[in-house]
C-alpha cells in the first residue's frame, strides 16, 4: 500500500525547476521549428499554453511561478507561448505547447496543453 499522500511530483527536485523549464523551452521551440519546416505556418490564428492542475500556493506551484507561469482563470497554472513563437499561428503554438506538456510529464508534472482560436 503507497502511504504516501503528497499529490506533488517525487521524480524531479524542485529546486532544479529552472532546469526542467529550461529543456521543455528547448523541446517547445525545436518542435515549432520543425512544424514550420515541415507544414509552414498555417494561416489559422490563434493561442496556446501549457497548464498545471496545481495549486499556486503549493511547493511545486511556487517553484512553477518563479519560471514564469501565472494563475489560471479555470484552475492551476497556466504559462502561455512556451516556445516563445512570435507567429500567430495556432498550429505551431499548439506544437510547441504540446511539447512542452510532455516534457514536463518525463519529469513528473502533470501538464497539459491548451489553445483558443483568435
Amino acid at each position: 500500500m503507497d502511504t504516501n499522500t503528497n499529490k506533488e511530483p517525487q521524480m524531479i527536485a524542485l529546486e532544479n525547476i529552472e532546469s526542467v523549464h529550461n529543456t521543455a523551452t528547448e523541446a517547445a521551440r525545436r518542435a515549432e521549428a520543425d512544424f514550420v519546416a515541415k507544414h509552414g505556418e498555417m494561416a489559422y490564428c490563434g493561442f496556446a499554453w501549457v497548464n498545471v492542475p496545481v495549486k499556486a500556493s503549493t511547493k511545486l506551484g511556487r517553484a512553477l511561478k518563479t519560471v514564469g507561469f501565472r494563475k489560471s482563470y479555470s484552475g492551476g497554472l497556466d504559462l502561455w507561448n512556451p516556445g516563445g513563437s512570435g507567429t500567430q499561428s495556432m498550429d505551431v503554438k499548439e506544437t510547441g505547447a504540446r511539447a512542452y506538456a510532455e516534457t514536463l510529464e518525463k519529469f513528473g508534472i502533470k501538464a497539459y496543453m491548451m489553445s483558443r482560436a483568435d
